[in-house]
């Protein structure tokens, strides 16, 4: 992360004398890209009207839509110790959009908590939708599968058989067990992917994979995946927590049908199920994931908008967006392919 990528570490740190009680990652933007909560729209209405919308301030896990903590507390706070805090976050950041003229700040993807800690500075409020698959104490894939309605168990059954015609083995390794080689294959994956998509290798370079694999291995699990004369012929990273399964990034050197909706949807419920793992998030926005089982879950998003006209205005357009985000989850919990409620 640097100013030459668009990510300019700017972390803001508060102290109490000399105890430090909060920290919160804060990036010095100059484009959009790899936060997930979009405002291209707003960038455009700037432009049209003459303003800089770049630089601006951003809170987030760059290239990461996962729900989380945004700010770090010291954890003898108590919860007014921790509103009071927030507010005076929000002051600060208001003084630093004045001084440095910077447009606007963006706190993106805050779990619940937070967000009610963010809402109650006053402050802009912005909801969006994401996908997340509930382990619902699932015995194996079979028992999943099972819970479901007959034709959307056929169309998953119909999946995974293209695959195994196809004599592909997959597995799943630890991290910080993980070779060299099997690492630089799950780059190569990736980067393969990412230029026949989008023309260039991806925005994480391969020391970037080297170095979470250093510092992080522990809760990285590589699936690699081979065909019947032991070749690799695709690999998808996830991260796990106690309770979490995170599916991010995937890539493929040879094209199978259906290999990926296996790779980063069906192989990750299969080991979430085999780990008693709580939730798998398999990464932002798509729809199709209902049919598969994952449930739409609203996440949230807060701004801070410097100018006060553009402010008035992207505030009725996210007080607008919510109803038609809460419109929009409850038509895709209808869809969902379960016999009865999970």
């Amino acid at each position: 992360m640097s100013h030459k990528t668009g990510w300019q570490p700017h972390h803001l740190v508060v102290t109490q004398g000399d105890t430090i009680v909060a920290l919160m990652p804060l990036y010095i933007k100059t484009h959009s890209w790899g936060e997930y909560v979009f405002d291209w729209a707003w960038a455009e209405a700037y432009e049209r009207n003459q303003l800089d919308y770049y630089p601006k301030l951003v809170s987030s896990i760059p290239f990461t839509p996962t729900t989380g903590a945004r700010i770090g507390f010291l954890p003898s706070l108590s919860d007014i110790d921790k509103q009071h805090v927030t507010s005076e976050i929000i002051t600060v950041i208001k003084q630093q959009l004045s001084e440095r003229q910077w447009s606007s700040w963006h706190g993106l993807f805050s779990h619940k908590a937070e967000h009610t800690l963010w809402a109650n500075t006053g402050i802009i409020v912005r909801h969006g939708c994401q996908f997340h698959w509930r382990n619902n104490h699932y015995v194996d894939f079979n028992d999943f599968l099972t819970s479901m309605s007959s034709r959307k168990r056929k169309n998953i059954t119909k999946e995974r058989a293209q695959i195994q015609k196809a004599q592909l083995r997959f597995t799943f390794v630890n991290g910080d067990d993980a070779t060299d080689e099997q690492w630089q294959g799950f780059v190569r994956c990736y980067q393969q992917t990412y230029l026949k998509r989008s023309g260039h290798q991806g925005y994480l370079s391969a020391a970037f994979f080297k170095l979470i694999a250093q510092t992080m291995g522990e809760s990285i699990r590589l699936l690699m995946i081979h065909n019947a004369q032991d070749e690799l012929v695709a690999s998808a990273l996830y991260f796990v927590s106690n309770t979490h399964l995170y599916g991010r990034y995937w890539g493929a050197l040879s094209d199978y049908d259906g290999l990926h909706f296996e790779a980063c949807y069906y192989q990750g419920i299969e080991y979430a199920i085999a780990n008693q793992l709580h939730v798998f998030d398999a990464g932002a926005q798509g729809e199709h994931k209902v049919a598969r089982g994952f449930y739409p879950v609203a996440t949230y998003s807060s701004h801070v908008i410097d100018h006060p006209a553009f402010s008035d205005a992207i505030e009725n357009f996210c007080q607008q967006e919510q109803a038609h985000i809460k419109l929009y989850i409850e038509q895709m919990t209808q869809l969902l392919p379960y016999k009865t409620s999970n």
